[in-house]
């Protein structure tokens, strides 16, 4: 037996197709690292203010900390959503990308650690970093923590229990959240408060999404694979043959085949016949149920992301009114580089809401509920800039209040 030419085909269609995807991924890669890199030079452009040496690269080292945080939490609560649809396909999950995330995140923690060993400026030699200071200061036991906690979630996602990854991973952002607020800035408590909520809440929206998409995939991947085709063989007399997957038929004198010895025949489900693995129904087994589950996990997704939406929203906005004043906020947001950098981010934001809503709509309106998949791959990328953004944010200096 041999494979159809059709079959042949349909394999190098996905690798043509699994290529481009690579290819645009390590596009967005790159450009999302651009961001950090040369972000902090043009937002200073005639501002006035100065940034302090290695500003591009400790901001790219803080955008992978907070990928790094998004993919295992996202996976984390992705998986949680999916377990609570109904008739969902018996596949196997995708397989994780947390263990790559915590190590990602385990090195520029390291990397992050060092900066504040040599007083917050990127170090030149080891020579020039006070190791031991580390323990001696808040921020540095804080840099501490969460290389800590990265090496603690790598080894949760190696084990038999991926979901206690959790606990490091809320140190991580508990430490993000009390090193943006020093102990000597008015009202600590609460920005601390803040950030912490945005960041959780950014992490499980931007990582929900990937790892949604990413469970659909195989769910559709799952419900639309073919049984295989097979070309048609011709038999002798007595001869018995399978002429397709599941299906065996003997041919010569005496058969009830009529068609006689030496004729090509294939088979198929007569009228009536119920179809699923083994018979040569072209949708696969659980195609009409795959679809559905796909469409109640997307509309799960999008009323919890709804909600997350919302407390990103106000946390952003409120944390925002703290470091620049309604009196100011608007010279503000054009005059310094935290201010114009976070109306860059605003407006990506705002594009997001705009993409999250037309998914939104697709879902509901639209014949085929997960063509809502089109906008949300659009959400995802506009989120990974977001990312890069915030990253961004974190290095630059902060506005004077005044």
């Amino acid at each position: 037996m041999r494979p159809t030419a059709e079959a042949a085909h349909a394999s190098a269609a996905a690798r043509r197709q699994a290529t481009r995807r690579a290819v645009a991924v390590l596009a967005l890669v790159t450009v999302a690292a651009l961001i950090p890199l040369l972000g902090p030079r043009t937002a200073l452009t005639d501002t006035g203010e100065a940034a302090a040496p290695g500003t591009g690269g400790i901001a790219l080292l803080r955008t992978v900390l907070f990928a790094a945080l998004c993919v295992p939490a996202g996976e984390l609560f992705a998986a949680r959503l999916a377990r609570r649809v109904p008739g969902a396909p018996p596949v196997d999950p995708p397989r994780g990308w947390a263990t790559y995330a915590a190590a990602a995140g385990f090195i520029v923690a390291l990397g992050l650690a060092s900066v504040v060993a040599t007083g917050n400026l990127l170090p030149r030699h080891l020579s020039d970093m006070d190791v031991g200071g580390l323990y001696q200061s808040r921020d540095g036991r804080l840099a501490l923590l969460e290389v800590n906690a990265f090496a603690a979630a790598w080894i949760c996602a190696r084990s038999r229990r991926p979901a206690a990854q959790v606990w490091p991973l809320a140190a991580v952002v508990l430490a993000e959240a009390l090193r943006a607020h020093p102990a000597t800035e008015p009202g600590a408590p609460v920005g601390s408060a803040l950030t912490l909520v945005h960041v959780t809440c950014a992490a499980l929206w931007a990582g929900g999404l990937l790892y949604v998409l990413r469970l659909l995939r195989g769910w559709r991947a799952a419900e639309g694979e073919p049984t295989r085709a097979w070309t048609a063989v011709t038999t002798g007399p007595g001869t018995a043959v399978t002429t397709g997957p599941g299906t065996a038929m003997t041919t010569g004198p005496g058969a009830t085949d009529p068609t006689g010895p030496g004729t090509a025949m294939t088979t198929g489900p007569e009228p009536g016949e119920p179809t699923g693995p083994g018979t040569a129904d072209p949708t696969g087994p659980g195609a009409a149920g795959g679809s559905a589950a796909g469409a109640a996990l997307l509309g799960l997704y999008a009323r919890v992301a709804a909600v997350l939406f919302a407390a990103i929203t106000a946390t952003g906005v409120w944390s925002a009114l703290r470091r620049m004043p309604p009196g100011t906020m608007v010279d503000q947001l054009t005059s310094t580089a935290y201010g114009r950098t976070l109306l860059a981010k605003v407006l990506l934001v705002a594009a997001v809401a705009v993409l999250a809503l037309w998914a939104r709509l697709r879902l509901r309106r639209a014949r085929d509920p997960l063509s809502a998949c089109s906008p949300a791959r659009a959400e995802i990328v506009a989120l990974g800039v977001v990312v890069a953004m915030s990253g961004l944010l974190t290095a630059l200096p902060l506005p004077i209040r005044w």
